[in-house]
């Protein structure tokens, strides 16, 4: 079996264990920056057996420039994903952003009228 044989290549930044809709990404960010284990990222996604964590990893260290690349793209599209709905927020999120601070002001209105007595 080739390492490749592993994984699904839907695009350039979108490459995924075959089998799964798990992305290459998911188990690197784990390994590399949460220095979880292979046997710790299988616990985390049960879908994933340990051939083919071991196979990721060994897919990134075969290929670390490209692998880290994508990684650094995947990363920061998550950085500007998030500033779009930051600035665009969904309704629903909008609502209960309104709420949470309804509730805030009635609590500090309360704790303030006790404090008063």
């Amino acid at each position: 079996m080739q390492l490749e044989d592993y994984f699904n290549f839907l695009s350039p930044n979108d490459i995924r264990l075959k089998g799964t809709r798990i992305g290459i990404e998911t188990i690197l960010y784990d390994y590399i920056y949460h220095a979880k284990t292979p046997e710790e990222i299988t616990k985390t996604y049960p879908s994933l057996n340990l051939e083919q964590v071991y196979a990721t990893i060994l897919y990134y260290l075969h290929d670390k420039e490209n692998i880290t690349n994508y990684l650094t793209e995947w990363i920061e599209h998550g950085e500007q994903m998030r500033e779009r709905q930051k600035q665009n927020p969904p309704p629903v999120a909008e609502k209960l952003r309104k709420l949470r601070e309804q509730r805030k002001i009635s609590k500090q209105a309360n704790d303030s009228e006790i404090f008063i007595r």
